[in-house]
């Protein structure tokens, strides 16, 4: 029987560093064609992203990838504003609105349905790769070597990481399938690695889910994800697509996953043989897009003047990692 690892089993082992201070950190990361000064993406959901969030992506250099649960004419309209994002296809609708997409002007796309490692993922990819080899595409998702191998043969220029991990997400609990977040950005990685080494063929990794701190996301990058996508952490800002109310003077947003009984009752109407995977649930908004950015870019430049590294890829190559007990955990938190 395997192994495999969460966030919270698994810590990094500080290094010698010469770096004089933490803004002499540089995390830009690849993806795809394109570089990013902020690594993190706020997850394509519809309770996530939305135009004033996209804004605040741009001005700080993230990737955008749009949800696509809104009428073509409203995504087109993303397109016109944001021609930089990725839009999201889903397998059924994907001929129609791709046609209309590109002739708006979007080359990139982004497929992502629960279990990605599907034959209709890699039909979906070929398909869009056929429309004009230039699209470039995220596929997922995924948690195995063997996912990410089949998707990048199939011509996906990234792959999306994470079945399970997310705080909306209950397939685990409901199927018992999926892999811990850090331990399939692991095994993904070495796939990554593999094609890069054995078949020349560069793809980039987004790991989706699991983020609950800043820590999670630095682990996440150390263990071999090029991005990270976060849905209930950008969820809680007030740039967020999530339908708002107030409550004694309070602020909140209900979040909810797309495999949700509550979306799914919306969106496709009578869900009775349609067995719901994720949840809905009030969050508090309690700050901005750019305080999210802000501590989440902190400790990840924090992280690498631990590491001894001034950027990330030299911080995947030479970090330490350790599995830990649970008592790890509890040192680490904040107590009083």
């Amino acid at each position: 029987m395997r192994r495999f690892l969460t966030f919270d089993d698994v810590g990094l082992v500080p290094k010698f560093n010469k770096i004089v201070s933490r803004l002499h950190t540089d995390i830009k990361t690849q993806i795809g064609k394109d570089s990013f000064k902020s690594p993190f993406i706020p997850a394509n959901m519809d309770s996530v992203i939305g135009p004033r969030l996209a804004q605040i992506c741009k001005e700080r250099g993230a990737p955008i990838i749009f949800h696509r649960f809104a009428p073509i004419e409203e995504q087109v309209k993303w397109v016109k504003e944001f021609p930089e994002a990725y839009m999201s296809l889903g397998v059924q609708e994907s001929a129609n609105n791709l046609e209309a997409l590109y002739e708006t002007g979007c080359r990139r796309f982004c497929i992502d349905i629960a279990h990605g490692h599907s034959q209709v993922v890699i039909d979906t990819i070929k398909k869009i790769k056929d429309f004009d080899r230039e699209n470039q595409v995220i596929a997922g998702n995924v948690c195995t070597y063997e996912g990410v191998m089949d998707l990048a043969k199939a011509g996906a220029d990234i792959v999306k990481v994470g079945v399970g991990p997310g705080a909306a997400c209950i397939t685990r609990m409901m199927t018992g399938f999926g892999v811990p977040q850090f331990s399939a950005i692991r095994e993904c990685s070495s796939a990554k690695h593999d094609l890069l080494y054995g078949k020349s063929i560069k793809i980039e990794l987004i790991a989706d889910g699991g983020i609950k701190h800043p820590r999670d996301a630095v682990l996440a990058l150390a263990a071999g994800a090029d991005a990270v996508m976060m849905g209930s952490i950008f969820a809680r800002t007030f740039e967020s697509a999530a339908p708002k109310r107030e409550v004694d003077g309070k602020t909140f947003g209900r979040y909810r996953g797309q495999a949700s009984s509550e979306f799914m009752n919306e969106y496709f109407g009578d869900t009775k043989k349609r067995q719901a995977e994720g949840v809905a649930f009030d969050v508090e908004i309690t700050k901005s897009a750019v305080d999210v950015f802000e501590e989440y870019e902190g400790g990840l430049r924090s992280g690498l003047t631990y590491s001894g590294t001034n950027n990330l890829d030299n911080f995947r190559k030479n970090t330490e990692i350790f599995e830990s007990t649970g008592n790890f955990m509890i040192e680490s938190s904040y107590r009083n």
